[in-house]
């Protein structure tokens, strides 16, 4: 895997091994979650509970983060994260895609306080479906 601050590596670690009590400690417990095409999910709780619905229809699934940059905002780290998305839908058809994670985190970067998940939301609809 390529480097990614610590925070955002327990991230994806905790997605790909579907580790939701792990995923929790990784967001701020005022964390927020935009995903595209979706509604905003506010606090660890929503947050962590989201993911297990939406790779319910993965049972194959991994996020392999294939490039990084690595800013700052308001004295806040803010990671930017191109992503190679590779599973399998329950019936066994493969499902492959980009994406873009955005990751603000804390000050101290120990937690993520808000996410933004952006990706083609039609392609992987059709090839879910």
């Amino acid at each position: 895997m390529i480097p990614l601050p610590d925070a955002v590596a327990r991230y994806f670690a905790a997605i790909n091994a579907e580790d939701y009590d792990a995923l929790g400690p990784v967001f701020a417990p005022d964390a927020l979650l935009r995903a595209v095409g979706g509604i905003e999910r506010h606090g660890r709780e929503e947050i962590v509970a989201h993911f297990p619905k939406v790779l319910a229809g993965l049972p194959e699934h991994d996020d392999e983060p294939t490039r990084a940059v690595v800013g700052t905002l308001d004295g806040h780290p803010v990671v930017t994260v191109e992503i190679r998305f590779v599973g399998r839908t329950p019936s066994g058809a493969p499902v492959e895609f980009e994406a873009v994670d955005v990751f603000d985190l804390a000050a101290d970067g120990s937690v993520i306080t808000a996410l933004s998940t952006w990706y083609d939301t039609a392609a992987v609809g059709r090839m879910v479906s």
